[in-house]
């Protein structure tokens, strides 16, 4: 537990010699030592941009839901969940620097008495923010001109998928966690889809938020969008996906999205799990420019 340990001890910083770089957090700008040599990493999203960045990180949670980040994670020592760090593992690991954020948001202050600790949530404009974590995080390991290519990717493929989108017609974004369905406007946890490629809303009335709004399937059916973007919560945890059957009913069919094969199911761990990491930002606009291309 935190009380048995001597905090102070670990306060301090980073590795001796190092030079100190100003980022932007979710917090405002803090200051850490560039180029840690230890590294902690509570946040799915920065594990992902980590690894596009060539970053090997020391320590991170047990079950993260991404395959593709199994090798970011590969000889790395297991330090907890992202709701429930090890503290006594953390400790352990003496790590110079802790990044943390999203689910872990809450424990920045816990982890922070044990190292420098920074919180890099990505709360609303998931690929602006997602830059600019990208930026940060090039600054602090040095890799600047790495940050800089895949941030210059990434804006090439956003202008390709709004091109590709353009007139695709009114758009819901729709998440399903098991037999229920709930809907996201633009100023919601998906709304950045919208925001990012220009997408027109079908649905003004679905209030922001970051557990959507619980709809029927007669609303959709009433809403009768182009378009629709599926995010499956139980095959991002690594449940049955359920997304196909939950809305393969008569009143889903009737729409135009579902006759004219617009309903487009998202790879959802990336966006659920990750948003906002390089390499999910990449994957989600790949299919987005595959289903949009030909309208």
């Amino acid at each position: 537990m935190l009380r048995k340990f001597a905090f102070a001890l670990c306060l301090a910083a980073g590795p001796v010699g190092a030079q100190d770089v100003t980022v932007e957090t979710f917090r405002g700008a803090e200051t850490v030592a560039q180029t840690p040599e230890t590294v902690a990493v509570y946040d799915m999203a920065a594990l992902d941009t980590l690894e596009a960045l060539g970053v090997e990180v020391d320590g991170t949670i047990s079950n993260f839901y991404l395959d593709y980040l199994e090798d970011a994670a590969e000889g790395a020592a297991r330090i907890g969940t992202l709701f429930e760090p090890d503290m006594e593992a953390v400790y352990a690991l003496q790590p110079d620097l802790i990044i943390a954020g999203g689910r872990s948001h809450d424990q920045v202050p816990d982890l922070a008495r044990i190292a420098p600790t920074i919180d890099m949530t990505i709360h609303e404009d998931t690929l602006a923010t997602g830059l600019k974590r990208l930026e940060a995080y090039g600054a602090i390991f040095g890799r600047q001109e790495e940050a800089a290519a895949l941030a210059d990717a990434l804006m090439r493929k956003q202008a390709e998928v709004t091109e590709a989108a353009s007139g695709a017609g009114r758009t819901l974004i729709v998440m399903t966690n098991g037999p229920k369905v709930s809907a996201y406007g633009p100023a919601g946890r998906f709304g950045w889809l919208h925001t990012a490629f220009g997408l027109e809303v079908a649905a003004e009335e679905v209030a922001g938020s970051d557990h959507g709004e619980a709809i029927s399937f007669e609303f959709i059916r009433q809403v009768d969008p182009d378009v629709i973007l599926v995010i499956d919560r139980s095959a991002a945890i690594g449940d049955v996906e359920t997304a196909t059957s939950t809305l393969d009913n008569v009143l889903v069919r009737e729409t135009k999205a579902w006759r004219n094969g617009k309903l487009i199911t998202l790879d959802s761990a990336p966006i659920y799990i990750a948003a906002g990491g390089v390499q999910a930002l990449d994957a989600t606009m790949d299919q987005l420019l595959a289903a949009f291309s030909g309208n």
